[in-house]
């Protein structure tokens, strides 16, 4: 975990990233998206629906083993974060390591 970790605040402070259901999924349907982070405790049905757009749009999903709270930490953020997208990898290797 303390690799993808890494590569995750990386991508988040050198590349460019979407954080939140929402925004997600927004960036599965338009393609943008490289890599979608998922924390191992999310809702159930809603990273069942990540993942379910994810494949049809042939997009890797990559679980966080970490919480929630955990990924807003990692992230730099003052909130939880239950999945987010990688849109561009920036300084970080996540694309070729994930």
């Amino acid at each position: 975990m303390a690799d993808l970790s890494t590569n995750i605040r990386l991508a988040v402070d050198s590349g460019k990233v979407a954080l939140g259901v929402n925004k997600v999924m927004d960036t599965i349907k338009d393609n943008s998206a490289k890599l979608i982070v998922a924390a191992a405790n999310g809702k159930q049905g809603t990273i069942q629906d990540v993942q379910h757009m994810s494949k049809i749009a042939n997009i890797k999903v990559v679980l966080f083993s970490g919480n929630s709270i955990e990924l807003g930490a990692v992230c730099g953020k003052p909130f939880s974060v239950s999945v987010l997208s990688i849109l561009e990898a920036g300084n970080s290797k996540i694309l070729e390591e994930a």
